[in-house]
């Protein structure tokens, strides 16, 4: 199975986001997300993976940077 990171890191106050797609056996793609914060031995990372299937990479990627965005805006998710 095929792994694309983006090579685009988005920053949002001081979380990093970097969404990944992975190519499945059946040909779709699942979308992965990284939220980062903190900095040298206190760094936090959390990688959640979404449940819908996509028909190309880029859109998996969106939808990744999309709900990362709404993470983030839930109370409790900050590490």
């Amino acid at each position: 199975m095929l792994n694309y990171v983006s090579p685009t890191l988005e920053v949002i106050g001081r979380y990093a986001l970097t969404p990944a797609a992975e190519l499945t056996n059946s040909g779709s793609y699942t979308a992965s997300l990284s939220i980062r914060s903190g900095h040298g031995q206190s760094t936090h990372d959390r990688v959640f993976r979404f449940v819908p299937d996509f028909d190309t990479a880029a859109a998996a990627l969106r939808y990744a940077c999309r709900e990362g965005r709404r993470l983030l805006q839930q109370p409790g998710l900050t590490a």
